[in-house]
């Protein structure tokens, strides 16, 4: 019924999930599917009421939870206008700096909601402007992982499973908690890692900073919302290209790996310990002289703090590399001309298809709010070593070596060309009846 639409394009299901993405007129729209044990469906059904809940599976709990939030959001809140306003305004700016994306491990436009009208309780009185300002200098002060809630979490006849890290151990590990306000309560940002939970809180902090400066008149509202520089803020990507046979194929294949894609930043912060971080970049890339293909981009950095050896300690991850295109390639929609390439790519050696007019900007020759925080870290990094060094003596004659920000010349990630001939120890395997894919037997 949908594809038989003008108005509908880019029609395609979402992987593991019951939602169909397309856009209508150009707008991007999620729909929610929810089975219901009801012969027919009443134009006033009130799906509020938690009746509807009773033996329904938990997808269905799930997506009518979609709606039943949003409803809840508006009844919680002092001010629905001065709500919006704020909202509108937070969304901009996440994806103005590159974290609004739940996809990739932010927050997605629920998230934000929920962050938002939590501030709107906090100030009932304010306006957007200094909602805004609240906004930056609660989240840059919260303790993460306490959670973030609207209403105080409620246990209820039906007995569904709501979000207690106290009695369900999985709750214990999520990083940035916020629950949603419906019955049953539930972590909605379970998909954070360390990486980008990292990215978010630097990005608040940097709001913070902004905000206290426009009230001395040092900074405007133009600073607050300079797009984030992704390609100028590493020395060392991973590039992840994919491509298809058609234009159908390459929408499913999409689907399925920028539902994977999490899954890789979790891989390399458990097989390097926390010791070399992800930054995904929220969105894909296209070689246009390149037919059906598309680019993803992670920033990767050494974690800050830690002090290099002399040798120039490297990671290796082509073995995680190599882990997560086998996860890929098992996709059971998967099709000969669906294919994956994994890439460690310098900064110097970003293709000019990413930058606006395919042209590599020049460095810029008017300093930015963010180019002068890169030079403060710097200078503090440096003076953090020189007293470690001091600290530590001179034992053996010799200069420890500073923190490396960048991992230029350090970061042991191969080329394309190798991690395509790198291959792992043997293992006992079977055939899938897919050329090229195996699966181990366990």
């Amino acid at each position: 019924m949908l594809s038989e639409m003008p108005e509908v394009s880019e029609l395609h299901p979402v992987p593991d999930a019951p939602v169909m993405k397309f856009k209508f007129s150009g707008v991007s729209i999620d729909l929610f599917y929810a089975k219901l044990p009801l012969w027919v469906i009443p134009e006033d059904l009130d799906i509020s009421q938690d009746s509807l809940l009773q033996n329904v599976d938990e997808q269905t709990v799930r997506s009518l939870n979609g709606c039943r939030d949003t409803d809840q959001i508006l009844r919680l809140v002092p001010n629905i206008q001065n709500f919006r306003t704020t909202l509108r305004c937070m969304r901009f700016w996440a994806k103005r700096r590159g974290v609004y994306s739940n996809v990739f491990g932010f927050l997605g436009g629920i998230n934000w909601a929920f962050l938002v009208a939590r501030i709107c309780q906090l100030y009932p009185n304010a306006l957007p402007n200094m909602l805004v300002s609240r906004f930056f200098r609660v989240f840059t002060q919260w303790r993460w992982p306490n959670p973030v809630m609207l209403r105080a979490i409620e246990e209820r006849s039906l007995g569904l499973q709501i979000w207690d890290p106290r009695r369900n151990p999985e709750n214990r590990y999520h990083l940035m908690p916020i629950i949603t306000p419906a019955y049953p309560s539930m972590n909605s940002s379970y998909d954070v890692s360390s990486s980008t939970l990292r990215v978010m809180t630097e990005e608040f902090q940097r709001g913070n900073e902004i905000c206290e400066a426009m009230e001395t008149n040092k900074a405007d509202w133009d600073t607050l919302f300079e797009l984030y520089p992704f390609f100028e803020s590493y020395k060392n990507y991973l590039q992840i290209e994919i491509s298809a046979e058609n234009d159908d194929d390459l929408r499913k294949w999409k689907g399925w790996v920028e539902s994977r894609l999490r899954h890789l930043t979790l891989k390399i912060e458990r097989h390097t310990f926390n010791l070399l971080q992800c930054h995904p970049h929220p969105g894909d890339f296209s070689d246009k002289s390149k037919h059906f293909h598309c680019c993803y981009f992670m920033g990767l950095q050494r974690k800050q703090g830690v002090l290099v050896n002399e040798g120039g300690e490297q990671f290796d991850i082509r073995l995680t590399v190599e882990e997560f295109k086998q996860d890929v390639n098992m996709y059971t929609m998967w099709k000969p001309g669906m294919v994956i390439h994994v890439s460690h790519v310098k900064r110097r050696s970003i293709p000019n298809f990413v930058f606006p007019g395919r042209v590599r900007p020049a460095r810029p020759s008017k300093p930015t709010w963010d180019s002068g925080r890169v030079l403060e870290l710097k200078s503090s990094v440096s003076a953090q070593s020189d007293k470690l060094s001091e600290g530590n003596g001179s034992d053996d004659g010799r200069k420890r070596k500073p923190l490396d920000d960048n991992l230029e010349g350090n970061l042991g990630v191969p080329p394309l060309s190798q991690v395509a001939q790198w291959k792992p120890r043997p293992t006992l395997v079977a055939s899938t009846g897919r050329q090229g894919l195996v699966r181990p037997l366990t």
